[in-house]
């Protein structure tokens, strides 16, 4: 993986994005779908049932331009891969792993290299790679809705500062 770092890059972005519906985090998705490049790596951060998975699907979805596609929990298999025609999307769980040497079985690394990666519980790695997007989902108020903060290090700190004007 790129450099490692438990200390936040100085070179960073935040936006907070309001998800209230579905509708919603499809549009964050394909947002963020479009940024994608090889080499990137999300860290999703949530409670269980905040929107992880949901915003992963959207994101997955429309970077394959197929609001169809059979996206489902990498809960159990952990890892899912999914070919679009410029990059390759790996979407990880890892809810279940239990110490971070556990994940280095996993090829994220060799997955990081040839695409993005879309990372929930992201803290079970231990270091996480300075240049990357953090978004952090909690619920907010009573009726089921959310919200998204977003924050980019490295890289990504230009191409947050770009969701702003979008």
């Amino acid at each position: 993986m790129p450099a490692m770092s438990a200390s936040a890059n100085s070179f960073l972005a935040e936006l907070t994005v309001p998800l209230p519906d579905e509708a919603a985090t499809a549009r964050l998705g394909a947002a963020l779908a479009a940024l994608l490049v090889p080499g990137d790596f999300v860290a999703l951060r949530g409670d269980l049932g905040a929107g992880k998975t949901a915003l992963a699907r959207a994101t997955i979805r429309a970077r394959l331009s197929d609001p169809e596609e059979e996206v489902p929990s990498p809960t159990f298999t952990i890892v899912q891969t999914y070919e679009a025609p410029d990059i390759l999307l790996t979407h990880v769980d890892l809810y279940r792993i239990e110490q971070p040497e556990d994940a280095a079985e996993l090829g994220l690394a060799d997955a990081l290299d040839e695409g993005a990666l879309l990372v929930e519980w992201p803290e079970k790695l231990g270091l996480l790679p300075q240049d990357r997007l953090d978004i952090a989902i909690h619920l907010v108020g009573e009726g089921g809705g959310r919200e998204a903060r977003l924050t980019g290090h490295g890289s990504w700190a230009r191409r947050v500062e770009g969701l702003k004007n979008a």
